[in-house]
């Protein structure tokens, strides 16, 4: 029964507003290719996306990165971490057709799981997506020992959806995904902060908020970056813009009032912190410490 499901699986359609801003065909043909051997799809992938984004390391200094010989093949979580330590930041993308088309057509190769078998008996693959040719409804990627596979979209969708269509981008700091709300975006750049540190994020921060400039989280973090790099001026910037846009972010009027106190700005430190103890949560009871402290500091 699994056989003939595959089997009659029907070609995804890309919705309306896909098809018409997509080019009818689309191929990047600069993106490196190198050779999968026996369970190193992984590493070989990384290693393409990696190169691609002008990152110089080899398939052999990424094997023992993220290759497990006990799972006989790479995991996520260390595939996402290893595109971290070499200063990239790993998007993972929308699981559907038009955001991995749309990717590609921006630019953007994308590293996409697959299983190569049935659900019973996984087969787990990486490769990636560099093309597309809607009128021929074929994929094209680089994959095993083969660069630049031309593969049927329906094909390709059927063994792409039993990884739950898990796929990612790899981009350097400043550069945003062409797709997503932003909210994994957010989780991207904040996990790769932990790794890299403040100074790394910063561009991905000012470019996330120069996307997504409604979101308050965004400025909350740039303004956190900014002052963990020395720029107290560009922090207070950044939280006055989290709460012009979440006037209830007690977090980030306690950061207000205390970047104020700090620049000697007692009055404007007094307002944001009154704004903080007036919120209630976990912010409130540090706020009127901090608020108390300063008047009792005059």
């Amino acid at each position: 029964m699994l056989l003939t499901l595959a089997g009659c699986a029907s070609t995804p359609q890309l919705a309306d507003t896909t098809e018409r801003e997509l080019p009818r065909r689309a191929l990047l043909e600069d993106t490196p290719f190198h050779g999968q051997r026996d369970y190193q799809c992984g590493p070989a992938s990384l290693a393409m996306v990696l190169n691609d984004g002008g990152v110089d390391v080899d398939v052999d200094t990424l094997i023992s990165q993220v290759f497990l010989p006990g799972r006989e093949g790479s995991v996520q979580p260390e595939m996402l971490g290893t595109v971290r330590r070499h200063g990239r930041i790993p998007f993972s993308i929308d699981g559907n057709l038009d955001a991995l088309l749309t990717e590609i057509d921006a630019g953007h190769p994308v590293v996409v799981m697959q299983n190569l078998s049935l659900p019973a008996w996984p087969v787990w693959h990486y490769a990636v997506a560099i093309g597309f040719d809607l009128d021929e409804e074929t994929m094209i990627l680089h994959s095993g020992m083969e660069p630049e596979r031309v593969e049927s979209v329906k094909r390709f969708d059927a063994t792409w959806a039993r990884s739950d269509r898990w796929a990612f981008v790899a981009l350097p700091p400043g550069e945003m995904p062409a797709t997503g709300d932003g909210k994994a975006a957010l989780d991207a750049i904040a996990d790769f902060e932990r790794v890299q540190g403040a100074k790394a994020a910063l561009p991905a921060w000012e470019a996330f908020t120069e996307r997504y400039p409604e979101t308050a989280m965004g400025h909350f973090a740039l303004g956190n970056t900014r002052h963990a790099t020395g720029d107290s001026q560009g922090a207070i910037d950044a939280f006055e813009q989290a709460v012009a846009q979440e006037p209830d972010l007690a977090v980030a009027w306690l950061n207000l009032g205390l970047l104020h106190r700090e620049l000697g700005e007692p009055d404007e430190a007094r307002k944001a912190l009154q704004r903080a103890v007036a919120l209630p949560g976990a912010w409130q009871e540090q706020a009127r410490q901090v608020l108390h402290d300063l008047k009792a500091g005059g």
